[in-house]
């Protein structure tokens, strides 16, 4: 994605269901659920750079000593950061107290971080400043054992104001109104009625306070809990949580808009936000590695059975796509595919941009996120070339030459690496005038890979803003001659906001919503800009469910291709020499390609909770105001 968003989190629950003897004794180290820990958030980084979190609980230790551990970090290379912490943590103790080398009981004991149950979080923040009190996993402390709750979860909440307003009507004082804290405190408020009652309820049956412990572990329901603290819940989310004696839970949302995977055998059960990252880091195959129903949570409890329970009435399956398009690595199998047939649907627009004429053309793609679309779109390039060769064969018959038949074959697609980002170069100055001319270089062309009066087809994941193909991408471009620059986005156009764990949230940063305003100010149909304000404000003290997406009407009197062309003049930089398209894909094909991950809202606006209505409407009239602010 040529244009940089921050997007989404990644979450990893590890239940070690082995004694850490056996993970020694197998393994060679009782850090084994660390040590995978770590591959797992690495695994995962690409869903978060700008934070790392980690916490474990030990099961089953004596009063007085620490069983609950959490690191964070908002370093530059936050996973690198914790695990330095832990690490260093471990060696210094083993290092004062060589006796525990081979004791694993000392080193549960007495080292911090070594736990049957772990749980790793990176972050992009979508909300709030970067500081380590935004950090995932959030805690919330009790002497009780039972109370204790760790959490964490990659998920944006649209009702926000609501939750935080019930948590006030049950009479609890929230430090501050973030969907984080408000969550952790709807569970907490729950778990701790559950406790209180349980224990009642055992002192009854004539056992001690002592005893009453264990037995509260054992018949805690937290599959009733989640029921009733997630009651009201409009989102997408992966929730994932430790309770402090050893239970653990991931919950998924009923729409299916956040991903969770998950995997056990004998030794381990782990979730995470990627099937990839269990397949790799446990070496297990694809068929192994389960995706968690909408609406479900895998509850794993402190004896180390697990259960799927449906927590929430499951609604219609609303995956994310832009999942599948660019923000989960492209190593599952799944979504290589799929992207490959992203680009193969491509092909038939930007054959009829180039007029047909594959053989001066050159096809490349920006940034490298995009190559497996590229490959798609090569392929079905070349399977029209095959089919092209065939016809001409057959139409001249047995009298064809050796020349003429060489002539034929040497037609292929012309691939070449034509830009190449310089990661290292920074923009430093803020200053707009001298800022441009840093951000034109942040791209390197391959001089010599275009020959005059090519036509040059570049595919991007999406084109969101478009800032950078102005500023840098299409003037770096032009200088290589071309008669024509294509830029094909194998995703649809970005017009709406997302409100379930995308940084982007504000209409007038997209540029399909600039290409659909310079339209309507062409047009002079600028009355209907105003009529969708006044819809929206109506709609302001209206319940969620009523609430409807106006902001639509805000497209309907264009068709996809006025407002691609309209992006493509916005686009192109002043004095470019090569004429600009700009290519998108259709919604339809969208769906074919990604036929599982049917989430598509910031394309459609067809959102799958009302509070994304509710939020497209806050952010048209924050647009109209001329606030420039968030709109959840």
């Amino acid at each position: 994605m040529s244009d940089a968003i921050k997007h989404e989190c990644g979450i990893s629950v590890i239940r070690l269901l082995k004694p850490l003897e056996y993970y020694k004794e197998k393994y060679g180290t009782a850090f084994y659920g660390v040590n995978k820990m770590y591959l797992m958030m690495e695994k995962q980084h690409n869903r978060g750079q700008d934070g790392a979190g980690f916490a474990s609980i030990k099961l089953d230790v004596a009063p007085g000593e620490r069983y609950m551990s959490r690191v964070r970090s908002i370093a530059q290379q936050p996973i690198q950061d914790i695990f330095a912490q832990i690490n260093d943590r471990i060696n210094t103790t083993l290092q004062e107290h060589p006796e525990y080398a081979d004791d694993v009981a000392a080193q549960k004991k007495n080292i911090p971080y070594i736990g049957e149950v772990l749980l790793g979080h990176v972050r992009y923040g979508t909300f709030g400043k970067n500081s380590i009190e935004s950090v995932h996993p959030f805690l919330r402390q009790n002497n009780w054992m039972h109370r204790n709750i760790i959490v964490a979860g990659n998920f944006n909440m649209t009702n926000v104001h609501e939750l935080f307003d019930n948590l006030i009507q049950i009479g609890q004082h929230p430090k501050e109104m973030a969907d984080t804290v408000t969550v952790m405190e709807k569970i907490g408020h729950f778990l701790d009625d559950a406790v209180a009652k349980l224990y009642k309820q055992i002192k009854k049956e004539g056992y001690s306070k002592q005893e009453a412990s264990p037995i509260i572990a054992d018949r805690l329901k937290v599959h009733k809990i989640l029921r009733r603290a997630a009651k009201n819940w409009d989102g997408g989310y992966a929730m994932a949580g430790l309770l402090g004696h050893g239970d653990a839970f991931v919950l998924r949302d009923p729409a299916g808009i956040r991903p969770t995977y998950y995997y056990q055998d004998d030794e381990v059960v782990v979730v995470a936000s990627e099937r990839p990252a269990i397949q790799t880091v446990f070496n297990v195959p694809y068929e192994e590695v389960k995706e968690l129903d909408p609406g479900n949570a895998i509850i794993i409890k402190k004896d180390g059975t697990s259960s799927i329970n449906q927590i929430l009435e499951p609604k219609e399956r609303k995956a994310c796509s832009f999942e599948r398009i660019y923000f989960s690595r492209g190593s599952d199998k799944e979504i290589y595919q799929e992207r490959k047939m992203l680009g193969r649907l491509l092909f038939p627009q930007i054959l009829e941009s180039i007029d047909h004429d594959i053989k001066n053309t050159v096809f490349s793609y920006i940034p490298n996120t995009a190559e497996t679309s590229f490959f798609g779109m090569v392929r079905e390039a070349q399977n029209y070339l095959n089919k092209r060769k065939e016809e001409q064969i057959l139409s001249i018959g047995s009298e064809i030459t050796s020349d003429e038949l060489h002539e034929i074959l040497e037609v292929r697609p012309r691939i070449e690496k034509v830009a190449i980002k310089d990661a290292k170069l920074r923009t430093f100055i803020t200053q707009d005038s001298s800022r441009d001319d840093l951000v034109a270089h942040v791209y390197d062309i391959s001089y010599g890979s275009v020959k005059k009066g090519d036509n040059l087809v570049i595919i991007d994941d999406s084109i969101v803003r478009g800032t950078t193909l102005k500023k840098s991408i299409l003037r770096i471009l032009d200088r290589l001659s071309p008669k024509k620059i294509i830029v094909v986005s194998s995703a649809p156009q970005i017009r709406y906001p997302d409100c379930y764990g995308i940084d982007m949230a504000k209409l007038e940063d997209f540029i399909a919503f600039k290409a659909a305003l310079a339209l309507h100010e062409d047009r002079l149909t600028m009355n209907i800009v105003d009529d969708i304000y006044d819809k929206c404000l109506a709609q302001v003290s209206s319940k969620d469910t009523d609430v409807i997406n106006y902001v639509r009407e805000f497209y309907a009197p264009f068709t996809a291709e006025e407002i691609s062309v309209k992006i493509g003049e916005l686009l192109s930089p002043e004095g470019i020499r090569a004429e600009v398209e700009i290519i998108y894909q259709s919604i339809e094909a969208l769906h074919e390609a990604c036929p599982k991950n049917l989430g598509d809202w910031y394309f459609t606006g067809n959102y799958p909770t009302p509070g994304g209505n509710r939020v497209v409407n806050k952010a048209f009239i924050n647009f109209y105001e001329g606030k420039n602010e968030r709109a959840y």
